[in-house]
């Protein structure tokens, strides 16, 4: 049986050549092509509901991060893979989040856009090592900022900031114990001397005070 493959892009171009290269693949069938998230998802409605959607994260009204999010959610079987260029970065973390199982960047080769398909059904994730780099790199920085204003707005230490990400991120004592190499009663201790810090007297507090701090 086919993989059921859906192109969602506004350059007709685009989508038409990369139509005709799934086109040479005897694995690969081409159920629908659309031209914004929209359209994808009236399709969709109509019946035509791909294994692996090939979605432009850049679109005019519904952009790719968005339609993601409404895909999984109404089909969450479907693989989406990402069409991105290589400045797309502030995009690449919001679909992952949303659902994405990867990303292509719109130079690739046949062969390789062909595999990618075949792969991303199978279950992979596809990031090219570019993206990688890029969500990498991104996730550096968010976690930097946090901690810098973390430390800044309570005088944590080194580990209390690491913990006190932990805790915001919904880790549980033990999990952050077992994360840190430490026994759960040195853990314990960390997460005491944190809420002090902060001025809180729970879980729930602490989690309330860092997002004052961090969405602020």
């Amino acid at each position: 049986m086919k993989i059921k493959v859906m192109i969602v892009d506004d350059q007709v171009i685009l989508s038409e050549g990369i139509r005709s290269v799934l086109s040479s693949s005897d694995e690969l069938e081409v159920i629908a092509v659309a031209h914004d998230g929209q359209q994808a998802l009236d399709e969709m409605a109509e019946g035509k509901v791909p294994d692996v959607m090939l979605l432009d994260i850049r679109m005019p009204g519904m952009n790719g991060v968005v339609t993601t999010g409404e895909v999984k959610k109404k089909y969450p079987s479907v693989k989406v893979l990402m069409l991105t260029t290589f400045d797309d970065s502030d995009y690449i973390l919001s679909a992952l989040n949303n659902g994405a199982c990867g990303y292509l960047l719109k130079d690739i080769g046949a062969t390789s856009l062909i595999e990618a398909i075949k792969n991303a059904y199978a279950g992979d994730t596809i990031l090219p090592a570019k993206i990688a780099r890029k969500i990498t790199d991104a996730a550096k920085m968010v976690s930097s900022d946090r901690e810098i204003r973390l430390r800044k707005a309570f005088g944590l230490s080194d580990r209390e900031v690491e913990i006190a990400v932990m805790i915001f991120e919904g880790f549980n004592n033990r999990q952050i114990a077992s994360a840190l190499n430490l026994s759960d009663g040195t853990a314990r201790n960390y997460i005491s001397a944190i809420y002090l810090k902060l001025g809180s007297d729970s879980r729930a507090s602490a989690i309330a005070k860092m997002k004052e701090v961090l969405n602020g």
